[in-house]
């Protein structure tokens, strides 16, 4: 579906079926709005003990799809799942990757660089069982949070409540994207449904979420498995991806 989204928008707090948000186990849903037209999916999260990045399976193998996933832990009860980051070809992490507490791959501190996940400043989603933060690179580089995940990614969209100056309003840039968000400890993450521009995107978060930091994961190629909004992307092979269970099994 191509859609060229201008702002402002409206936020609608209705599911699919016309009812108030939706809750599946520890999940809200929700939709955002314009002219009565769904053009992005929102799930909101604050129990972070139960939100995961998973990249490789026992065999050190990609994972690609979240149906790899549910088909290696046949009992594990996934509400949610989102890619979580830029990748190589080889499916490995461009950045920081932190899973179960043990750094896999170092902060990318390059600049200069070619690609979306250089352009500046990039930052960082990390979390613990009490606490989630979105920083930009160099003041997650400077602080000491003990994560037990985490992903980098670029660029930030919203940073202390303005969106990203590089970005270009009216640009003709138009891509399906996903982000993610924080605003009292909570953690949004939102997918659109049709193309959009960076800034169109950001603003989402800025204006209708009304939060003040915000990391861009990836476009093109972003992809939700979301129950709620009869939502399940199998269409392109992933890198890291968050998935959030209800249950020890995805472990």
């Amino acid at each position: 579906m191509k859609l060229k989204v201008s702002l402002p928008l409206l936020l609608s707090w209705f599911g699919m079926s016309g009812m108030p948000s939706q809750t599946l186990a520890n999940t809200e849903y929700f939709e955002i709005k314009h002219n009565n037209q769904v053009i992005a999916d929102v799930v909101k999260i604050d129990e972070f003990h139960k939100l995961k990045l998973a990249l490789n399976d026992a065999q050190n193998k990609p994972f690609k799809r979240f149906s790899a996933i549910l088909k290696k832990h046949k009992d594990c009860r996934l509400s949610f799942a989102m890619n979580a980051g830029m990748y190589h070809a080889t499916f490995e992490p461009v950045g920081l990757y932190v899973e179960q507490s043990k750094q896999l791959y170092p902060l990318n501190l390059q600049k200069n660089q070619f690609g979306n996940f250089f352009m500046q400043p990039n930052g960082v989603v990390a979390w613990n069982k009490n606490k989630a933060v979105i920083q930009t690179t160099q003041q997650f580089k400077n602080t000491d949070f003990q994560s037990t995940y985490a992903t980098q990614s670029g660029p930030m969209l919203v940073i202390n409540g303005s969106i990203n100056p590089i970005f270009v309003k009216n640009s003709e840039s138009l891509k399906i994207r996903n982000g993610v968000g924080i605003k009292n400890n909570q953690l949004y993450f939102v997918i659109s449904r049709g193309r959009i521009s960076f800034y169109d995107f950001a603003d989402i978060f800025k204006t209708q979420l009304k939060i003040n930091q915000a990391l861009y994961l990836d476009g093109s190629i972003s992809s939700a498995y979301i129950p709620q909004a009869k939502r399940n992307d199998q269409i392109y092979e992933l890198g890291p991806m968050f998935i959030y269970d209800e249950s020890k099994q995805c472990d």
